[in-house]
């Protein structure tokens, strides 16, 4: 609030902007700032902290709308935030703003309203709109936003536009959210041409800036569903069903992705591998990583529109049938990590029954990961569930004093997830001896299972 120095190299380096690029002729305004003073909450402090520096934000922000009118008295200039309540702090400590600007989108209907309770005089523009975002809506079943379908967006963006042109005078203009191409969850949240492909949000901003609707408009999928899609086995196939129409009766073809990132904070998308095997019903593979994921069902329908929806399933650990020998057993390994993540990653993490848990080797080349099952004991089956440090080259021992051990099933093939094998045999101890690594890590495992039928 009180460094002089850095306020002043920042009013030089915005003046010297506005000077390179007033004289060009896509330039309307100038606007300071995006959410500064809503975002001051989110830094831990203390409530009277907040506020000063909201005020101070404020005043600054007025400095620098004083130092570009200086140098362009030809435009104006606005500051932008995330909520109406901004404008209680420029009002009093920013007065040579020309306009106010908010970003509003599930809550557009409320600017109007705050903007005359407020007993505001500048006008103001919408600088972000559109359909309801994460932020604003209610959690699905399995616990992640439920994202709206693609005719509500739609429809969001019709009333985000209506919303604006209905405070005639006031409400000077509107630049909807929906820029970008990007294909990944934010770009099928919010951007209208995902991938460079038109979706119903396009045409829908079309109409409302030209008054003309589209000739051909996409693909729009009025109902999904997806089966047990609270618990989808891990590698296993699941089914997902749609109802889609085109309005001009085109041929639609489809196409399935997923994403993770309410499990890895990934945005971006995968392909998903699936078969189509009814109208609108298609069989697919489940990711190996458990956890909540989206799938995306995308409609074209060959004139460069797309219908996208989605849902949530949550991926869960593959059942095996029977007892597992293994679980609470004693464990021991070559080597374990006793610090990162959720350190120590112990031997006994690996049989502990819990996904949300694991073993980590050190990072070498070789190391093993046994459990003594208490006395010899027959089995048919074993299941690895790894981590993403897994082995491309390993081996399933077998042993009934610990001392000599058996190979009963070897890969050198792994490719990580889940490893339900069918391995018979007859011991007291068990043990993965993994000799190649997937990646710079040494091996991980979620869960060593060890099960007779």
């Amino acid at each position: 609030m009180n460094d002089t120095a850095y306020k002043t190299a920042v009013k030089s380096e915005i003046v010297a902007k506005v000077n390179e690029l007033k004289g060009r002729s896509g330039v309307l305004l100038w606007d300071v700032g995006n959410e500064v003073i809503l975002e001051m909450q989110n830094y831990g402090l203390s409530a009277d902290v907040v506020e000063a520096r909201r005020v101070a934000y404020a005043r600054f922000v007025n400095e620098i709308a004083e130092a570009i009118h200086g140098a362009d008295p030809n435009h104006p200039v606005t500051s932008t935030d995330a909520y109406t309540h901004a404008w209680t702090y420029y009002q009093p400590y920013a007065s040579a703003l020309d306009l106010l600007a908010v970003n509003s989108y599930g809550a557009i209907d409320t600017v109007k309203r705050d903007w005359i309770a407020g007993g505001y005089t500048k006008p103001y523009l919408l600088t972000e709109g559109g359909p309801a975002g994460e932020w604003e809506v209610p959690d699905d079943a399995n616990g992640v936003p439920a994202e709206p379908t693609d005719p509500q967006k739609r429809a969001g963006y019709t009333y985000s536009w209506n919303a604006i042109t209905g405070h005639p005078g006031v409400a000077l203009g509107a630049t909807e959210f929906h820029y970008g191409l990007e294909n990944d969850f934010g770009g099928v949240w919010l951007n209208t041409t995902t991938g460079g492909w038109r979706r119903l949000g396009y045409h829908a901003l079309r109409e409302a800036y030209t008054g003309q609707p589209a000739p051909n408009t996409p693909p729009e999928i009025t109902a999904m569903t997806v089966g047990s899609a609270s618990a989808v086995p891990a590698g296993g196939t699941f089914t997902v069903d749609v109802t889609a129409s085109d309005p001009q009766n085109d041929l639609v073809r489809y196409n399935l992705m997923a994403g993770d990132k309410h499990i890895t904070g990934n945005r971006g998308l995968r392909h998903l591998s699936f078969t189509q095997t009814g109208n609108g019903r298609f069989t697919v593979r489940a990711p190996e990583t458990l956890g909540v994921w989206k799938v995306y069902v995308y409609a074209y329908d060959g004139h460069g529109n797309v219908g996208i929806e989605q849902r949530s399933f949550r991926v869960v650990p593959p059942v095996v049938a029977g007892t597992n020998l293994a679980r609470g057993r004693t464990a021991t390994a070559s080597s374990h990590q006793p610090t990162g993540t959720n350190g120590p990653q112990l031997p006994s993490y690996a049989v502990d029954g819990d996904h949300g848990t694991r073993w980590a080797s050190e990072w070498v080349d070789t190391a093993w990961l046994q459990v003594d099952l208490g006395s010899v004991q027959s089995f048919d089956h074993v299941q690895l569930a790894w981590e993403a440090a897994y082995a491309t080259s390993y081996a399933i021992q077998t042993s009934t004093d610990g001392t000599t051990w058996t190979t009963a099933y070897a890969t050198t093939s792994g490719d990580g997830g889940f490893d339900n094998l069918a391995v018979s045999g007859s011991a007291r101890h068990v043990r993965v001896a993994a000799t190649a690594r997937a990646t710079t890590y040494g091996y991980s495992l979620y869960e060593f299972g060890v099960y007779r039928s």
